[in-house]
């Protein structure tokens, strides 16, 4: 359960990691891939948080989250500075890739193949 404190350092953290991935994205993976913030977790302390990223446009998302992996500090000093009159201790960042949409297409793609071999059953 997540407490109020953690939802609203979790919001802060989405927000202002959004915002910084706008300014230093390209410089980092380069102008093609897209990505978004889907989701932050905040640990109880504060200290730690789970950025959870889709990608899009590019086949290899792995590539880009090892990219990002490399530029950790850089993409922490930016989010730091947005965030330093905010809160007391800027968490630290650990990113972790969102496929929940991915997820989504590929079941929406079988139902659309079961549909087309009538193995749905009758629709009413």
């Amino acid at each position: 359960m997540e407490t109020i404190k953690q939802k609203q350092v979790a919001e802060l953290v989405k927000r202002n990691f959004s915002l910084v991935l706008q300014d230093e994205g390209s410089y980092i993976y380069g102008a093609t891939p897209l990505v978004t913030v889907t989701n932050v977790k905040v640990s109880p302390d504060l200290s730690q948080s789970k950025i959870y990223l889709s990608v899009y446009n590019t086949e290899n998302k792995q590539e880009v989250l090892l990219e990002m992996e490399e530029e950790k500090s850089r993409l922490k000093q930016s989010l730091a500075q947005r965030l330093r009159k905010l809160v007391r201790r800027i968490p630290d960042v650990d990113f972790y890739l969102d496929d929940t949409l991915d997820e989504m297409y590929r079941i929406d793609a079988m139902f659309g193949r079961l549909r087309a071999d009538n193995q749905m059953g009758e629709e009413e």
